[in-house]
């Protein structure tokens, strides 16, 4: 892979510490969420994890939409990440919730979402890594 692009962020104290772009524009806090512990007062990287691939699902989506000439510009995508035990470590798993702009059918709108699937570089990255759903709504 010829890298377009590399970004660099630095994490002190896991997830209790503190994450930075190495250009800034990224400064948060980290905290576990209440649900595992942690006093929930900062973000964590599951959060993290499902804005990105969120972000980067609906810029595959527009791509291919743009490709096959269909506007999807105000379709939303939700990320939801998943952490849980598995064996002595833990996995994740995510479910990507997809709106479409009511003018798309269903039919288009599952092949338009299918084929972000196939060139979004996070569905890319987790493909038989861990589970990924892909819900129309």
């Amino acid at each position: 892979m010829d890298a377009l692009y590399t970004a660099v962020a630095t994490a002190t104290h896991g997830r209790e510490g503190r994450a930075v772009a190495s250009d800034g524009k990224l400064d948060v806090q980290l905290a576990p969420p209440r649900e595992l512990g942690g006093n929930g007062e900062g973000t964590n990287p599951e959060q993290l994890f499902a804005a990105g691939y969120a972000a980067c699902f609906a810029s595959a989506l527009g791509a291919v939409g743009r490709q096959a000439k269909i506007d999807v510009s105000d379709a939303a995508v939700t990320g939801e990440v998943s952490i849980g035990k598995d064996g002595p470590g833990f996995a994740l798993a995510v479910t990507l919730r997809i709106e479409l702009p009511e003018s798309v059918d269903a039919e288009t709108g599952r092949k338009l979402v299918d084929q972000a699937h196939q060139v979004c570089p996070y569905s890319n990255a987790t493909r038989g890594n861990i589970p990924v759903d892909l819900v129309i709504e």
